[in-house]
């Protein structure tokens, strides 16, 4: 039988020997923890990125970004367990010089694939499709000088007939132009069955519905699965 005192130093013992095991456990989570921390932070840093620079079309206008075209890149990226991060680059009446003057922000880190999506605007403002080609070819340039290696998609872009026929033949024609200057990759009409379809697009005419941009996507899609597989 246990004297008063045995029993409490058998307790006592107990007791330590719990708080030893306690100790020992929550050392060995949180070293489990750590290390998934770690491992998080390691992936995100072997992250490539996917660039979209452009305007309202990339950044989506009207509708969740994350329905947008550049946003259903990243979820088939996800799904297909891919280790690439897309970045939405897109700012609504962004025109071709405005974008050259605000891309050294988005060129801190190196983007693995970068698509060019602008000129739209310049159309429908009217502004000389020579401008916006030499403001197109200065975003690649610059893309490329800093960069090298960057894989470069050039979404091409037509607009309605509004500025008269020649106009409309003259912008559509620096898409290919640029692409083959430049020696990038040229995604013919950006809108290919979007485009002037009033049920694809909305009230406006010119930004796509949820329904347009996944058409939209499935014509981007190929051209980015091509460079990363």
């Amino acid at each position: 039988m246990f004297t008063s005192r045995n029993s409490s130093t058998l307790l006592i013992s107990l007791f330590l020997s719990a708080v030893s095991l306690s100790s020992c456990g929550s050392s060995t989570e949180q070293k489990q923890t750590d290390v998934a921390k770690i491992e998080s932070s390691q992936k995100k840093t072997d992250q490539k990125t996917i660039l979209f620079f452009g305007n309202s079309l990339t950044a989506a206008y009207g509708i969740d970004q994350e329905v947008g075209f550049a946003g259903l890149t990243q979820a088939r990226i996800d799904s297909l367990g891919l280790n690439y991060r897309v970045i939405n680059g897109g700012l609504s009446g962004e025109t071709t010089a405005g974008g050259l003057s605000r891309l050294d922000w988005f060129l801190e880190d190196e983007p693995y694939i970068f698509i060019l999506e602008l000129g739209g605007n310049d159309g429908l403002r009217g502004i000389l499709p020579a401008e916006s080609k030499r403001n197109l070819n200065g975003i690649i340039d610059k893309v490329r000088a800093k960069y090298p290696e960057t894989k470069i998609i050039l979404a091409g872009m037509q607009i309605p007939p509004n500025m008269g026929q020649e106009y409309t033949e003259e912008f559509k024609s620096i898409y290919p132009e640029v692409a083959s200057e430049k020696n990038v990759t040229l995604i013919p009409f950006l809108l290919e069955n979007v485009g002037g379809i009033p049920e694809l697009n909305l009230p406006d005419g010119i930004h796509p519905t949820e329904e347009g941009h996944k058409i939209v996507f499935e014509t981007i899609w190929p051209y980015i699965e091509s460079l990363i597989n």
